[in-house]
């Protein structure tokens, strides 16, 4: 039951501060600053699913449960996450294995440390980068879900340093 009660108030909490990003006014106007809105929006969004993990992480701490259930129930969770109609989340380790790509079973478990994109951008080695520097943006080429063709992607990638994963997510320009 306290489980249920604190991943419901985190769907809440990842749900409203996307409306409210999304939402805020900018004084100088939408199109100023390309992707200005979708960059805070992706950012926070990270930083919440981040913030879950930890709660997690805590949970295995005081001694609840174990760090492979801790690290299960953390992927199973994200897998789940999602914001707005298109945003979802993925985490690799530090090493570059992909822990969770929305349940691609061809993905996930895969070392893609040397995966690049149409343009020659090794993404995942980006991705790895800005998450272990506090925290960046990337823009690569990717297939969206259930795609064929590569689209000019964005995303924010943060460093969970317990579980030694790189939290991200994007948005198609």
């Amino acid at each position: 039951m306290k489980i249920k009660i604190v991943l419901i108030s985190l769907i809440i909490v990842i749900a409203v501060a996307g409306l409210v990003v999304f939402f805020l006014p900018n004084p100088s106007g939408w199109g100023s600053k390309p992707d200005q809105g979708q960059d805070a929006l992706i950012k926070a969004e990270v930083e919440t699913a981040v913030s879950m993990l930890q709660g997690i992480y805590d949970r295995q701490q005081a001694g609840e449960m174990t760090p492979e259930q801790a690290k299960s129930l953390g992927a199973n969770l994200l897998r789940g996450l999602s914001y707005s109609p298109d945003g979802y989340f993925w985490a690799d380790t530090s090493e570059g294995v992909n822990v969770v790509l929305y349940g691609r079973p061809d993905v996930e478990g895969r070392n893609r440390l040397e995966d690049k994109d149409e343009k020659g951008i090794y993404y995942v080695k980006e991705f790895i980068k800005f998450g272990q520097a506090g925290g960046g943006y990337v823009d690569y080429w990717f297939t969206k879900k259930g795609g064929s063709v590569a689209q000019p992607k964005r995303s924010y990638t943060l460093l969970f340093q317990p579980f030694g994963w790189v939290v991200g997510s994007g948005y198609y320009k």
